[in-house]
């Protein structure tokens, strides 16, 4: 592979029987990735056989390469497209995959779904989603595989999309697109299937060339962990790598958890030839700064503008590889980058088998290469990330005794009950009831609201923007009209939440926060909808509703779905 070119890894979850062989097989086989004569091979090997050609086969060919000593690992298969390079991880069985993941051993940034069309959801799709949800990886499609199995039935795929969201989004998974293929035909892989007209969006290939690349390192949020502080000369020097960002001579800097700001006085260097005033991901570097605090191993310097969150209790997700099982109420160490603190676990929420993905809820021990989930509390307030906005700062190891026995993953905070979903920067915050369902109740007569689980979205969050009752475009703005603030959603993702007195429109649709569409084209409009923003805020003014007919159009992203009683509706899936 290129090293100059771009690089996604890219984790393909499914049932062996749901067509993930031959979904790989054939993105090898349509980018001309394979290995020479491996094509040839197989059809000899299934001619001989009597059995037809199958795109699955290929992978074989891949294992006989490596039994030959090339330079292929069955784990991590290759392709390209114009656009990039392409990493596919495909793990022999969830254990493997699973400590691979969470270890660092590997680091999927997108992945796809695949599910059988005719069989629809099944156990083992849900379990293979849930994969997605405990390593918590937001660029997901879902490819709907074997469609000629159901006549390219576009009511069954959307049957499958309906649900299959309903289950994923409960687990805070968020997929991009739905994509119907056909892979053993090609339909939908490689270009647009004539086969289904009334899909509208790209085949495989081209929206895996979609998934939009994260930030490099040095374009990401500033951590800097202090490795050791030295005294040199009249010099205390403040020594680390920094993981990720960059850092200038005079930036104003917060010092993690102490709470501490101060700024950057220099960057220090051994050679004249070394001297420089900006430093960045992947240095390892010292600095001096203005303020002589006590500055001690393990904290983080950080912009203060995109601090970490600091506790001393947190959710995560954890691989045990210990001898002895994990317990509650035992003391282990836990190591986060250069820090290092005794810990216990707190709680065990679910233990999962990582070999079937079986789940025991409220579990009192973890066993020898299982899943938990976990919440760990630590003698004192540390500094971390969520895993899926800084996988460095996100992921730590467990110590019992003198061995590594664990590696985990922060999958957020533990919070109080929260109430609403609401979009969240800094201390700007919409309540957002655009993901509400609404359903006519037909024993009841009547159209019933049911609110959406809970969640907060932060900025760089995936939104979930497809639901059963509401399907909104990948870019659209979301005003909150009493707290007068806009939340900006572009390529599916939460990215700014701005006061509307700062919003500039940008021809992109735009809805209120209960998922409304907002009849703005232009800026002319925005400007005339400012004027009557006041009086269609004010509800107990008869001019309100005349304003809300005017401006708001309930039925645009939005339907009301008829069921028979609300019961019939409830699929909460717990695993």
């Amino acid at each position: 592979m290129d090293a100059a070119r771009e690089v996604l890894n890219i984790v393909v979850v499914g049932h062996v029987d749901h067509g993930k062989s031959t979904v790989i097989g054939r993105l090898l086989y349509d980018t001309k990735s394979l290995p020479e004569g491996a094509i040839d091979r197989v059809k000899r090997i299934s001619k001989e056989k009597g059995k037809p050609f199958e795109y699955a086969y290929l992978l074989d060919a891949f294992e006989e390469e490596q039994k030959q000593g090339i330079t292929i690992d069955t784990t991590q298969l290759q392709f390209r497209t114009d656009k990039r390079d392409y990493v596919i991880i495909d793990a022999p069985g969830h254990k493997e995959f699973l400590k691979n993941m969470i270890s660092g051993a590997a680091s999927a940034e997108a992945a796809l779904l695949i599910i059988d069309a005719n069989e629809g959801i099944q156990e083992q799709s849900k379990r293979h989603g849930y994969i997605l949800s405990l390593l918590g990886i937001q660029k997901a499609y879902v490819l709907v595989n074997k469609m000629d199995l159901i006549d390219y039935s576009e009511d069954k795929f959307n049957e499958i999309r309906n649900d299959m969201n309903e289950f994923l989004n409960n687990l805070n998974v968020f997929p991009l697109k739905y994509i119907p293929i056909s892979a053993f035909f090609g339909e939908n892989m490689i270009v647009k299937s004539d086969k289904m007209p009334w899909y509208k969006g790209e085949p495989v290939l081209t929206a895996i060339d979609l998934f939009e690349k994260e930030k490099g390192l040095e374009g990401r949020a500033l951590r800097f962990p202090i490795q050791d502080v030295y005294k040199f000369d009249n010099r205390r020097i403040i020594a680390g790598r920094i993981e990720t960002g960059t850092l200038k001579k005079g930036d104003e800097v917060l010092i993690s958890p102490s709470n501490k700001t101060t700024k950057v006085k220099s960057i220090e260097y051994w050679a004249d030839k070394d001297q420089t005033d900006s430093v960045y991901a992947g240095m390892s570097v010292g600095i001096t700064v203005e303020d002589e605090f006590f500055n001690q191993r393990g904290e983080f310097i950080v912009h203060p503008t995109a601090a970490p969150l600091v506790s001393d209790t947190f959710k995560a997700n954890l691989f045990w590889m210990g001898k002895k099982e994990l317990v509650k109420n035992k003391e282990y160490k836990l190591k986060l980058v250069t820090q290092e603190v005794e810990c216990e676990i707190h709680a065990i929420s679910k233990v999962i088998d990582a070999t079937n993905l079986e789940t025991v809820e409220n579990a009192s021990q973890v066993k020898t290469n299982d899943v938990a989930e976990v919440i760990i509390k630590t003698k004192r307030p540390i500094s971390f990330d969520e895993f899926k906005n800084n996988q460095v700062t996100g992921r730590f190891v467990l110590v019992d005794g003198y061995d590594v026995s664990g590696g985990g993953i922060v999958s957020g905070l533990v919070t109080e009950i929260q109430t609403t979903t609401q979009f969240i920067n800094n201390e700007l915050k919409i309540t957002a009831n655009c993901f509400d369902e609404y359903y006519f109740i037909l024993s009841e007569g009547s159209i019933r609201r049911i609110e959406a689980r809970p969640r907060i979205f932060k900025v760089g969050d995936v939104i979930p923007t497809a639901g059963k009752t509401y399907d909104y475009p990948e870019n659209f703005d979301v005003f909150d009209l009493k707290a007068k603030l806009a939340a900006k959603i572009r390529n599916f993702k939460l990215q700014d939440l701005v006061p509307l007195s700062e919003y500039t429109f940008e021809s992109v649709p735009v809805i209120d926060s209960k998922g409304s569409y907002i009849k703005i084209a232009s800026n002319d409009d925005y400007v005339n909808f400012k004027h009557d923003l006041e009086l269609l805020t004010n509800w107990e003014n008869k001019k309100s509703a005349l304003q809300a007919n005017k401006w708001l159009d309930f039925s645009k992203f939005r339907t009301i779905r008829y069921i028979g009683t609300l019961e019939a509706d409830d699929m909460d899936y717990s695993i």
